[in-house]
């Protein structure tokens, strides 16, 4: 019988994928099924590494299947022995270690829901997500521990040296009994602390559906060695990096402290990964490195999420790996949808399109009376599920040959003097000036024009009259001569999301504030 990962054609993946052949590919089935066991302990004796964690000071340590078998088994023992019961919350923030994926998968093993938080949230977004999801337990770290709030009812462990020793007495094996359709996993979306957003809550039988992402939009394969250096307690380091490739027996790569992009070309080198996922962000800041040319690579698998890759980028990771970066779309609430199906010699990655929908899904581009957008006409991207179009809140447009391609979020089109414009290509335009490392765009009011563009520009430069003329006809020579930036200030960084989206509507804030603050003072 052929698995699905057996087939590697764009063609094979219409003719032959289905939710049959996707439950195909696992151990449990629509009654009886847990992640941990599909991810770790089915391949414990296949005597392969599991975790290669890359760390920012170089002291990279590898992980087997077995041994985090072994010891999730022990900490879902342990969590018994606390009390702890089969749905109760338990909040792990930790960076990617040992520790991490004990903690992670002894939880989801034994039947509760895993709740990961990101290591670099202050006080308030611990306290607002705690506050929501109510954790039995919280394990972290003695750095991260003084900062989480005093709540009844709230257990809180601190790892150290004697964490893992202290699991030693516990048995080795822990018999799953969780069903399908128990939740598994509580997933927060990146935001402000001021903005709590939901926290999306997946079953374990999510974890099939997650296939359709990691076979077509990552391109895995058994025997790849996958690194994804995006953070765990986000939608693309948890499930795209982490959970679903594990799932499938595979060797993944991550990354633990604070980024640095040599150290991450330097570990592609040395560990000889051959499919990278990684956010926008890092590929642009090995771009930045100057040093990317330094060290010889194996990929022949490159994807990219969270926000589009701009052109200068694309042709950097095209020029230096010797492969495109095909875009992976979706958002946590809807999974993925859009991808561009990296390793199958069939389809053409077409640089800054977001692809063709995975097998089976239908994905359009409407207008506002929700009628399909011919070919090259800019509307509203939406996904055809249970019965009804959902709407993605992103813009987009279709081509002749059927690739879709982004136009930015709802809430980032521009509209000055009646033109229509994109933040996300005005932003494209101006990062192909040679000396700007970062730039973002908005709408700012305008008597005259209603908005005008402002651009908010990160170089080494000295931002100047001259520099910003260039900058200008940049964009007038690569858009047109109405969609340049009418305003344009230096900044030392712009602000981001959790995830390392630039995060625009922080951006409109302060310039609310800083309006309101003027209009005050006259």
């Amino acid at each position: 019988m052929t698995k699905l990962t057996e087939y590697l054609t764009y063609a094979d993946a219409q003719a032959h994928c289905s939710p049959e052949k996707l439950w195909e590919l696992f151990d449990g089935d629509s009654q009886y099924m847990n992640i941990a066991h599909e991810c770790i302990d089915r391949h414990a004796e296949s005597g392969r590494a599991a975790v290669i964690l890359v760390k920012a000071n170089g002291d990279d340590e590898i992980l087997g299947f077995d041994e985090l078998s072994r010891d999730a088994s022990r900490f879902a023992h342990a969590l018994v022995a606390r009390g702890v019961q089969p749905g109760d919350r338990v909040a792990v923030m930790l960076e990617p270690s040992r520790e991490f994926y004990v903690s992670l998968f002894g939880t989801i093993k034994m039947g509760a829901i895993a709740v990961p938080l990101f290591t670099l949230f202050g006080p308030d977004g611990i306290r607002l997500r705690i506050e929501d999801c109510l954790p039995r337990l919280l394990i972290t770290n003695s750095e991260k521990a003084p900062q989480v709030p005093n709540l009844p009812n709230l257990d809180v462990i601190v790892t150290s040296d004697r964490f893992l020793a202290d699991l030693i007495g516990y048995p080795d094996h822990f018999q799953c009994q969780s069903r399908a359709d128990d939740l598994a996993i509580f997933q927060y979306t990146s935001g402000t602390t001021r903005e709590l957003p939901d926290a999306v809550k997946h079953s374990h039988r999510a974890i099939v559906t997650l296939m359709l992402a990691a076979l077509y939009g990552s391109g895995i394969r058994p025997g790849d060695r996958f690194m994804c250096p995006s953070s765990p307690a986000w939608g693309h380091g948890l499930w795209h990096g982490t959970l679903a490739p594990l799932a499938l027996g595979v060797t993944i790569g991550a990354y633990s402290g604070k980024y640095q992009a040599e150290r991450l070309l330097k570990a592609l080198q040395d560990h000889r990964f051959n499919n990278l996922s990684a956010a926008a962000t890092h590929y642009r800041m090995m771009r930045n490195s100057g040093v990317a040319t330094h060290y010889q690579y194996y990929l022949d698998k490159l994807s990219f999420t969270g926000e589009p890759i701009d052109s200068e980028t694309a042709e950097f990771v095209a020029s230096v790996f010797g492969h495109p970066a095909g875009s992976m779309y979706g958002t946590t609430e809807i999974g993925v949808c859009l991808v561009n199906y990296p390793g199958a010699p069939d389809f053409q990655i077409k640089p800054g399109s977001l692809g063709k929908p995975v097998p089976g899904l239908r994905v359009e581009v409407q207008d506002a009376n929700g009628f399909p957008c011919p070919a090259g006409v800019t509307g509203e991207l939406k996904l055809w599920r249970r019965g009804a179009w959902v709407a993605t809140k992103d813009l987009g447009r279709i081509d002749e040959d059927g690739y879709f391609w982004h136009g930015g979020r709802a809430d980032d089109v521009i509209i000055s003097a009646g033109w229509t414009m994109s933040a996300v290509e005005i932003e494209d335009a101006i990062l192909k000036h040679p000396d700007v490392i970062e730039a973002a765009a908005i709408g700012v009011p305008d008597t005259l024009r209603g908005q005008v563009v402002k651009a908010f520009v990160v170089t080494r430069r000295a931002g100047d009259g001259i520099f910003t003329q260039e900058i200008q006809d940049t964009v007038r020579t690569q858009l047109s001569q109405h969609e340049y930036p009418r305003q344009v200030v230096f900044v030392t960084e712009l602000p981001k999301t959790p995830a390392g989206k630039i995060h625009r509507k922080k951006l409109r804030e302060q310039e609310i504030a800083n309006l309101a603050a003027a209009d005050a003072v006259q």
